[in-house]
């Protein structure tokens, strides 16, 4: 591979007070797939060391990711790409079709037809995770699918709930979800939230969930109180809404 050419823009979408150096080895390697350091430093006028320096601190963020590479006599060199986290750097306009989409489906379709819609999709999505997030203890699949929700785009955290219910000496969790990825069409279709306490409820059939926190209401984040109300797990499969 030649090295990239010369860039002749800024890269699209820096993050407020990021390197200008590291965002633009973020947009090279978007538009040419992969590169080595030295093309990378080479293509955007930094030394090498610098380049190499930039790339591993670019991993740590989990935004690039490196193979190695067999080209000839020596060493092998390292051939650096972006990782899906990386690719979300950049805006993909996902969510203006989302946007768009539902708005054409409320004018279109009766109201209850659109919660249908939901109702099936929360469902699908919830029979997913209980594949993802397998069996074992409810501390351990909640875990699970923290990690889901925020290779999803969600700054999530599960913590135990150390306020529980009155009369309700039964332990458990609460998920709290900081940055939501659908916000802003939650903001306009707030039926989405619904979908969401539904797609927790369908994820986790032996317990009881309810919603404590909701951004829509004031609050800084969206939560679920998560308890468990069998004492042995129930098998994956339909659950009634």
């Amino acid at each position: 591979m030649s090295a990239p050419a010369q860039s002749s823009s800024p890269p699209a979408g820096p993050a407020e007070g990021a390197h200008p150096t590291r965002e633009a080895a973020l947009s090279v390697l978007l538009r040419e797939g992969e590169a080595t350091a030295s093309q990378l430093a080479e293509s955007l006028g930094v030394s090498v060391q610098a380049m190499r320096r930039h790339l591993r601190s670019l991993e740590d963020d989990g935004l690039v990711e490196a193979s190695p590479s067999h080209e000839g006599p020596g060493r092998p060199s390292n051939r650096w790409r972006l990782t899906t986290q990386g690719q979300g750097r950049f805006p993909d306009g996902s969510e203006n079709f989302a946007l768009g989409l539902l708005h054409t489906l409320t004018e279109s379709l009766p109201a209850d037809t659109l919660e249908l819609v939901l109702r099936q999709q929360a469902e699908e999505k919830a029979a997913d995770y209980r594949r993802l997030i397998g069996s074992g203890p409810l501390s351990l699949r909640l875990e699970r699918l923290v990690e889901l929700r925020r290779k999803e785009g969600y700054v999530a955290e599960c913590r135990p709930d150390d306020a529980p219910a009155a009369n309700d000496d039964t332990p458990a969790w609460v998920i709290s979800e900081f940055h939501c990825s659908v916000m802003r069409i939650a903001e306009q279709y707030p039926v989405v939230c619904d979908q969401e306490l539904r797609l927790i409820r369908h994820t986790f059939p032996d317990c009881a969930v309810e919603r404590v926190h909701w951004r829509l209401e004031g609050g800084h984040s969206c939560g679920f109180r998560i308890a468990p109300v069998a004492e042995n797990p129930v098998p994956a499969g339909p659950v009634a809404p």
